[in-house]
């Protein structure tokens, strides 16, 4: 079947992509309103009384250390689930699993205003709620994936769904923060809570877990993807647990893991309010400026999932090749930035390199994280539990320990935070340049039932070209 991808429409595998994408947009306006919000429930606001006198008083008088507090609370909750979510979509299917974690999060998010009026209490029992079931979706999609797209779409299929997450950054920074100044911070909770919502109708009426309980896919695409991959029943199918954990290209994905997030997560957290404190913009200004990065990760992660195809397809480079390089060149070159970043504190050096350190982690996701399906297909959506709890630790800790250092909000102290980030970028690429591979490994190639003793040669392997 060769039609052209660009017609979503006529390929299905591309429309569960494309719905998959306004998922991860969710998640992440869901995720990202509150590091807007929380820069105008805490500033100081003018109040003149009767005679004349001048107050200035804040909504929640938050210090930067329970700012920091709040902000990584959703974590607390999305370090809890990664696994369980895997397990899951691998026994009942990702759809469900990736669809319910959306909506109960866009249910929450609806009751966070006045929840946080009541108390502060409750809305960090609701950020942990909302981590929680957010914490299930990405490994909920690798589920999905390993059924719908074909080897040699991997990359851009994959990478399709997940550039929803930066779109979604990209789109939340701005308009949260209009929002936010002309509408109340209210108005973000509400607002794209009931866009989760509808998103999930959508998603319920449209998605199937496996292309042959599509009813409207066509036999062309059906016979397609299942000659691509193979037939396995995924339902009998037992986790090699022991094997799973003492793996060098597991681990190696969990460190490069750590360390994309380490970055991505301080400045998705911490990014508008640095530009507020430290380079003096408004928040409407801090908005706009602060969706930049990630409208160039969005642009680089789509580009760069085409390029690792193609680069495969022409038997150019080798998937483990595609993916060190990807991941390792994406890495140094963050690392660079983010100490570009803390040498020269200015606005337009400041904003010029944390769009480009930010931005090139696409090239990263292109590499490290769809290689959970090149290692082992049938146990990427545990795998990816796995490693996404793990990769969680940084949204915990680096919030926390930003609101410790960022005391005084001085540039030398957002200085210190950059510096660490850069440091993270350099030990990813150095463990994911020595221990990665892009081979399908030898423990993921067994079906423990009795009725598939041995795997479909098909699967993942004439197909894929690996290391050269």
């Amino acid at each position: 079947m060769q039609t052209a991808t660009w017609m979503f429409w006529n390929t299905r595998r591309y429309m569960v992509s494309f719905l998959a994408f306004f998922g991860f947009l969710m998640i992440y306006v869901l995720r990202v309103n509150l590091s807007i919000a929380i820069v105008k429930m805490t500033e100081k606001q003018t109040v003149t009384d009767v005679y004349g006198n001048i107050t200035y008083i804040r909504e929640f008088d938050w210090d930067t250390r329970l700012q920091g507090y709040v902000l990584s609370s959703f974590f607390y909750g999305y370090i809890a689930t990664p696994l369980v979510g895997g397990w899951l979509a691998a026994r009942i299917g990702g759809k469900r699993v990736f669809g319910l974690g959306i909506a109960v999060t866009a249910l929450f998010t609806c009751i966070t205003p006045p929840a946080t009026r009541l108390s502060i209490h409750l809305l960090l029992v609701i950020r942990v709620i909302e981590g929680l079931f957010e914490g299930v979706t990405y490994p909920a999609i690798n589920a999905i994936m390993a059924n719908w797209a074909p080897p040699l779409e991997r990359s851009r299929l994959t990478t399709l769904a997940y550039a929803g997450s930066f779109v979604g950054t990209v789109l939340a920074m701005p308009i949260c923060s209009i929002m936010a100044e002309r509408l109340g911070w209210s108005s973000l909770f509400y607002v794209f809570g009931v866009m989760g919502l509808i998103w999930y109708v959508c998603w319920c009426y449209v998605v199937s877990d496996r292309p042959e309980d599509d009813n409207s896919i066509s036999d062309a695409e059906l016979k397609y993807i299942k000659d691509s991959l193979g037939s396995v029943d995924d339902n009998k199918i037992s986790h090699p647990w022991k094997a799973m954990l003492s793996s060098p290209a597991v681990w190696a994905i969990i460190t490069a893991h750590c360390s994309e997030n380490w970055g991505f997560y301080t400045m998705i957290t911490q990014l508008p309010t640095f530009m507020n404190d430290a380079l003096d913009f408004d928040l409407e200004k801090a908005g706009f400026l602060s969706a930049l990065p990630y409208f160039a990760m969005a642009t680089m992660l789509v580009i760069s999932g085409q390029l690792a195809d193609c680069l495969r397809a022409r038997e150019i480079l080798g998937t483990t090749q595609v993916r060190k390089s990807f991941t390792c060149l994406a890495f140094v070159c963050q690392a660079i930035f983010m100490t570009c970043t803390a040498c020269v504190l200015k606005a337009e050096v400041a904003v010029s390199c944390i769009t480009l350190a930010i931005g090139l982690g696409g090239f990263a996701w292109s590499g490290f994280c769809v290689n959970y399906l090149d290692i082992a297909p049938r146990h990427a959506s545990v795998l990816f539990g796995i490693g996404n709890t793990v990769a969680t630790l940084p949204g915990i800790i680096s919030p926390v320990l930003t609101g410790h250092l960022v005391r005084d909000k001085t540039a030398d102290e957002w200085r210190i935070v950059f510096l660490i980030a850069s440091g993270f970028y350099i030990v990813g690429a150095i463990v994911y340049g020595l221990l990665a591979s892009g081979e399908q490994q030898h423990w993921a190639t067994k079906v423990s039932c009795s009725n598939n003793k041995a795997h479909d040669s098909r699967d993942n392997a004439p197909t894929d070209v690996e290391t050269r």
